[in-house]
């Protein structure tokens, strides 16, 4: 299968979001799903225009968005092994919403059940996250370098990324209690965290539930930099399933491994140290 070139991806991604996120940017209505969660017209317009694109450049794939009704989602899931887009128009859509500036597009090409191509795109900081599977990761055409040698810190003096409301509550009680690392952040966009995580922004990642657009992309963007993520059960973070997922992830093995050694005796509520 000739897959999607990732500068022809980009460009259109790009374009779409300088047209119809930026200038509605802490501008627009917002209202409620049933879930609770957040939607504005710019994640509806943005669906739509992308929608449109892909279609217009590669007809083969079908597209699955966020903003579409579960029923549609599980029918486009069921019938992905040739293709399938899978899109969140607006990751961060609640920053969007009050004028805060940390949102992203994510894209991801979903092949035979696993993720081939990834693309995460911060309008504000004008950063183009890539990734094809087996081939690398980039940011803005410019490749993630792989931790190789360099040298790992400890937990102890790392920043993590950490997303405490969907976490199981022993565990975001001890964290809050005993932090193993040195300082933690919460920005509120998935797409985005992963592939900090993979710019060796974020040292450690946490999170309790995440939604298939949300990691998709992410995910594989610091797979193909050199990182490691499993969910908090030890699972592989990805499936093509509508079914949210945790995620424990870190750039380095070694801190991954001292990570993941410190979340497990946290989570069955054992003193660490």
């Amino acid at each position: 299968m000739m897959l999607p070139d990732l500068e022809t991806l980009t460009a259109l991604v790009r374009q779409s979001a300088e047209q119809e996120l930026v200038p509605r940017f802490a501008a627009c209505g917002l209202r409620f799903k049933a879930d609770g969660s957040i939607v504005t017209e710019a994640d509806l317009a943005m669906q739509q225009r992308l929608s449109d694109a892909l279609a217009a450049h590669w007809p083969h794939f079908q597209l699955l968005g966020e903003e579409m009704s579960e029923p549609e989602q599980h029918a486009l899931l069921e019938r992905a092994d040739h293709g399938l887009w899978c899109l969140d128009p607006l990751d961060g859509t609640s920053n969007f919403a009050a004028g805060v500036p940390f949102f992203a597009v994510s894209l991801a090409l979903l092949v035979k059940g696993e993720v081939v191509l990834g693309l995460v795109y911060d309008p504000v900081r004008r950063e183009c996250f890539t990734a094809r599977r087996g081939e690398g990761a980039w940011l803005n055409g410019k490749p993630l370098e792989r931790l190789g040698s360099a040298p790992t810190l400890a937990l102890k003096r790392c920043l993590a990324a950490v997303d405490f409301k969907r976490l199981p509550k022993r565990l975001a009680l001890r964290l809050a209690e005993q932090p193993p690392y040195a300082s933690q952040r919460s920005f509120g966009s998935v797409a985005l965290d992963w592939c900090w995580v993979a710019a060796g922004r974020f040292h450690v990642y946490l999170h309790g539930r995440q939604k298939l657009w949300d990691y998709a992309a992410g995910s594989l963007v610091l797979a193909e930099a050199g990182g490691h993520a499993t969910t908090l059960e030890g699972d592989e973070v990805f499936r093509a399933e509508l079914q949210p997922r945790s995620a424990v992830a870190a750039l380095s093995p070694a801190l991954f491994s001292e990570w993941v050694q410190w979340l497990a005796t946290a989570s069955a509520g054992q003193v660490t140290t």
